[in-house]
């Protein structure tokens, strides 16, 4: 956005910094643990009151962002990270009823398709810097799984899936939380092999590496995904995916051209064989054309036009009452990102901290 002309301050954690892009950070440090009320209390009040006299605030901060920004003079957008299948849904349906000015943009047709009476003032899809992403014509013939170690991220169902076709699997995820342990205890330590690799969580040019390496990305989740950054995140490396038709799958991911999306898992064990179909070359043409900064910056800036009229409207009539109005930067506030991960005694010898879920920028395209 600050490329387009801009004027942009971003909120954020300690230690961020974006070129040409003014960074507060109310935090003296980060949070040991992501969602700590008291953390998020500052960071949320702290990045409002800086942000008292700008034109537009687009939050990602969560739903205490979203209550507090919906109820301030500056006019808002808040984007919807999470599942609308969960709890979070309940919690969105009290701010609105508290909060009647809040305006929210879904990050896919899918995740506003669940909650339909909810203020949504459009579709926003997450995106990325391809410049960061490296393309690869050419696999070295593994099978990668990019996530959280999750039941309904489908850990456990990408290793069946691999051992069926015969390939290699190799899996980096995140393994932090108390019930992502248990769930690597319980369904996936047990099936490690040299067949299939855990290597825990990865950087962010690490993992673009290691998706740019594989033959395809198995994303047999068992949930409503609001979006999938993983399924972009490979497709920009030329890598294909396989995926079941779950949430935003279908959205993302080209069936026939940038992968395969079926119903089941066991639908997608026989189309593992006709990855070499598929070209490397159209998946990242894909990313490009739908999913990329300037698609980003296109679709915000079409969701900044009404507020941009409602403010424009408001400087005419302080100029009417003979009252000065402040010239003020457009602003994005973002969410704290998670500390590093935990090691488990099965990780590997170098598990590292991944950044590539959270980004400080937003990652959402038109």
């Amino acid at each position: 956005m600050a490329a387009a002309g801009h004027d942009v301050t971003l909120v954020a954690a300690p230690g961020s910094a974006v070129p040409g892009v003014r960074v507060v950070s109310p935090l003296e440090r980060l949070p040991a643990q992501i969602g700590m009320a008291t953390d998020e209390w500052r960071h949320v009040l702290g990045g409002l009151e800086a942000l008292s006299g700008v034109d537009m605030v687009f939050d990602h901060s969560g739903p205490l962002g979203a209550l507090l920004s919906a109820q301030g003079k500056v006019p808002s957008m808040h984007v919807v990270h999470g599942s609308l299948e969960t709890e979070l849904l309940g919690l969105y349906e009290g701010l609105f009823a508290r909060a009647p000015a809040l305006r929210l943009a879904a990050i896919s047709r899918s995740q506003r398709g669940a909650a339909p009476h909810l203020p949504f003032a459009g579709v926003c899809y997450n995106a990325l810097d391809l410049a960061e992403a490296p393309f690869r014509a050419e696999s070295e013939g593994y099978l990668a799984f990019l996530g959280r170690m999750a039941p309904e991220k489908g850990v456990a169902e990408a290793i069946t899936l691999a051992r069926q076709a015969g390939l290699p699997l190799r899996i980096a995820a995140k393994c932090r939380e108390p019930a992502e342990r248990a769930y690597y205890e319980r369904a996936v330590a047990p099936h490690l092999g040299p067949d299939v690799e855990y290597l825990g969580e990865l950087g962010r040019a690490e993992t673009y590496d290691f998706l740019s390496r594989a033959s395809a990305l198995l994303f047999p989740i068992s949930w409503r995904e609001p979006f999938g950054m993983v399924l972009i995140e490979a497709m920009a490396c030329g890598t294909p995916v396989l995926a079941t038709r779950r949430g935003a799958v279908a959205e993302v991911v080209l069936d026939g051209v940038t992968g395969f999306v079926r119903d089941t898992p066991a639908e997608l064990s026989a189309l593992v064989g006709r990855i070499g179909e598929l070209d490397r070359a159209a998946c990242r043409r894909h990313v490009a054309e739908r999913f990329s900064t300037e698609a980003l910056v296109r679709g915000y800036t079409r969701l900044l036009a009404p507020a941009r009229e409602s403010v424009r409207e408001s400087v005419r009539e302080s100029v009417r009452e003979s009252k000065p109005v402040a010239a003020a930067p457009m602003v994005f506030s973002a969410p704290v990102p998670a500390p590093r991960p935990m090691r488990l005694p099965h990780d590997p010898p170098s598990p590292r901290r991944s950044d590539r879920a959270r980004p400080v920028v937003p990652r959402v395209a038109g």
